[in-house]
């Protein structure tokens, strides 16, 4: 078997490397911290936390594999959504957490087959990658937010 692109390899570290910040920013918290919106206004940890999987959805539709959840049943968590207003759609936080690791699972089989990307995908799964990123540094602010220690050392 030919060895995989380079991009493909880039992407498989950013994804690996996101799971382990993300469960390291929301170990500990509990569905009703998950909720709290720092200022009463900024969005809650369950909503970005749900808006990471929101958006995985359509990185997994674009290699190819099922979504982990109907994007219009929780649309609550898609981007320019005010989350505020629509927090009794939230799902339980340890729910999320079962849906985030079904779409880890994915990710990492269907990147483990792939020989190369699509050179037309090339722009949107970088800014899969920078999204990652930027949310799940935004769970670390919150945990300390909340009044946790950072996990990140």
């Amino acid at each position: 078997m030919e060895t995989q692109a380079n991009e493909i390899e880039f992407v498989k570290n950013q994804v690996f490397s996101t799971d382990k910040v993300v469960f390291l920013n929301i170990d500990g918290i509990t569905h009703e911290e998950s909720m709290i919106f720092p200022n009463g206004e900024a969005n809650c940890m369950n909503w970005i936390f749900g808006h990471l999987i929101y958006i995985r959805n359509f990185f997994l539709n674009m290699l190819g594999e099922e979504p982990v959840w109907d994007s219009e049943r929780f649309s609550c968590y898609n981007r320019g959504e005010i989350a505020l207003d629509r927090k009794d759609e939230f799902v339980n936080f340890e729910a999320l957490k079962s849906y985030f690791k079904q779409s880890q699972d994915r990710l990492e089989a269907r990147l483990g087959s792939l020989e190369r990307f699509n050179p037309e995908n090339i722009k949107d799964i970088s800014t899969f990658c920078l999204h990652e990123i930027y949310h799940s540094g935004q769970l670390g602010y919150l945990r300390r937010i909340l009044g946790k220690a950072g996990a990140i050392k």
